[in-house]
């Protein structure tokens, strides 16, 4: 499975951006996607997840401003970032999961200026 991240960017605060994360390869039985992001000198941290169809997961500080969502039919999941502040900057990775193992995506930076 090959996970290939786009749609990281500068934007300023308050401003929106669209992440992407389309896979390719084998991705029967694969349940969970999500995204993930890591800030300098912080360990990376789960954002948000969708399991299955619609089953969504967020970290606290995304709820109610990212939006997770899936497109079966282009094998692609999208992470859409609203009201976006300083401290959502960060590498933003996605993963792919299924029984027996996970598949990251090279990550795409997001950088917001206040």
């Amino acid at each position: 499975v090959q996970l290939q991240a786009s749609g990281g960017g500068l934007v300023q605060a308050g401003g929106s951006l669209r992440l992407s994360c389309a896979a390719s390869g084998n991705i029967g039985s694969i349940n969970i996607m999500g995204w993930y992001r890591q800030a300098p000198g912080i360990q990376r941290e789960l954002v948000a997840t969708v399991i299955g169809i619609r089953i969504t997961n967020y970290a606290d500080s995304a709820k109610g401003r990212f939006t997770i969502s899936r497109d079966n039919a282009k094998n692609t999941i999208y992470l859409q970032m609203n009201s976006l502040k300083p401290e959502d900057t960060a590498v933003y990775y996605c993963k792919f999961s299924r029984r027996g193992g996970s598949y990251w995506g090279q990550g795409t930076q997001v950088t917001v200026s206040s």
